[in-house]
């Protein structure tokens, strides 16, 4: 009798651990009886009736799915690859798993064809420079197909667009001649604006005539700091005029013209100004 107890108990034993499932926080178990629907169980210990229950485990944390690159045609006829990442969770276990057959699969397979025609619908230009209203377009396409599943989109990026070489060129191109136009525009902004201080400091020297002397004075001596070339400078024009009027009012008492007299200082100051510049050169 003895024998025939301990078998029984063992495979009763054995019946009951298979009855009894612990589900985590983050799962629920959809329940089927001899086929048909019995309800979501869970979290914690849950017990079936063994032989006619059985139970179908579904994860209620966010999903990360990548989805693989998609050859894309854009709208301006420019072939690119995009993949994209969408996150999603599982709201109603008996949907994900009643009305669909493989919840992961078929969103992937959505998510695919969704990013293919909305990145067609789209430009080049649009599909580098708007990606944020592309990824609430697909996010909001993802979630109102996939809403009858019980499942919940809740956001979806783009994650690499992948550009042919000649197209990655002709941007590269383009945009160094953006760079250049920047840079003569702003050279241009440049000039103009020391034209008009230019304009402003003449006006304001031609009512002084003192402050050109001194600026001639200034550049004779920034002239002097080089020693390696030989520079040759005209006289200021009102030391001419000096002379010019030494030589139109003849000198009382002597016996040569004022004219000649000019003539002499002017050679002398040639010559004393050229043996210092010839003595200050190389």
């Amino acid at each position: 009798m003895t024998g025939f107890i301990i078998p029984i108990l063992v495979f009763a034993g054995l019946i009951f651990m298979s009855s009894v499932k612990v589900l985590r926080e983050y799962e629920r178990g959809v329940v089927f009886r001899l086929g048909r629907f019995a309800g979501v169980r869970g979290p914690g210990l849950i017990l079936l009736i063994p032989g006619l229950e059985r139970m179908v485990k579904v994860s209620m944390r966010v999903i990360t799915m990548d989805v693989p690159p998609q050859d894309v045609i854009t709208r301006d006829n420019v072939s690119v690859k995009v993949n994209a990442v969408i996150y999603f969770r599982v709201m109603d276990p008996q949907k994900a798993i009643i009305e669909i057959e493989n919840f992961l699969y078929a969103t992937s397979q959505l998510a695919q064809t969704t990013l293919r025609s909305v990145a067609g619908q789209a430009e080049l230009d649009e599909l580098l420079s708007e990606r944020e209203q592309i990824n609430d377009q697909l996010q909001t396409i993802l979630d109102d197909n996939t809403d009858a599943w019980g499942i919940k989109v809740g956001n979806v990026e783009l994650k690499h667009i992948d550009l042919p070489q000649e197209m990655q060129r002709a941007m590269a191109r383009q945009a160094e001649a953006e760079r250049e136009r920047r840079a003569k525009i702003i050279a241009a902004e440049g000039e103009m604006q020391a034209s008009h201080k230019l304009t402003e400091a003449s006006a304001l020297m031609s009512t002084q005539p003192a402050t050109i002397q001194l600026r001639y004075l200034q550049t004779l001596t920034e002239i002097a700091a080089e020693k390696h070339s030989t520079i040759i400078f005209p006289f200021p024009i009102e030391m001419l005029r000096m002379f010019a009027r030494i030589a139109d009012h003849p000198l009382p008492g002597k016996g040569e013209s004022a004219t000649d007299a000019a003539a002499a200082a002017v050679a002398a100051a040639v010559a004393e100004v050229t043996g210092s510049v010839g003595g200050s050169s190389d």
